[in-house]
């Protein structure tokens, strides 16, 4: 069985979050020094604007892509995905599932529904994402009432 890590404990994905908030902050830093570079005579002050917009648009999204999380605790599990933040008991999360191909963690949950847990991911970290994977369902298992290895 694998070994509990100590709560709370935070699951994210850290080399995919570290590559997109890099990019992100490079972009954005391009595209300013672009609008600020560019020749006051000949250039309407809204290309100014909208090269800075445009870099703050893409490091704002490049942001939303890189939030998700997974944080467990004594009390449950918060999973941080793109948009939207949900609070779980621990009784609520019947089996935590990561199969081959699988773009990131499912939680199975006792009202039926899947939740995606997009903190957990094997994108460019597969071992990293099986290893917070495991560790989740033996949270779930030690915690929870279901059968976490589903």
């Amino acid at each position: 069985m694998t070994e509990l890590p100590e709560l709370p404990v935070t699951f994210r994905p850290t080399r995919t979050r570290a590559v997109l908030l890099a990019v992100g902050v490079v972009q954005c830093s391009v595209l300013v020094a672009i609008a600020l570079l560019l020749p006051s005579a000949t250039t309407a002050p809204g290309e100014r604007v909208s090269f800075i917009a445009t870099g703050l648009l893409f490091l704002g999204v490049l942001l939303l892509l890189a939030r998700p999380r997974v944080t467990a605790d004594d009390k449950g599990v918060t999973v941080v995905n793109l948009t939207t933040t949900r609070r779980l008991e621990w009784a609520e999360v019947l089996a935590v599932r990561l199969r081959a191909g699988d773009p990131w963690v499912a939680l199975d949950l006792a009202d039926g529904t899947s939740l995606p847990a997009m903190g957990i991911q094997p994108g460019i970290a597969k071992q990293q994402a099986i290893s917070d994977a495991a560790a989740l369902r033996a949270l779930a298992l030690e915690h929870g009432s279901g059968d976490p290895v589903r």
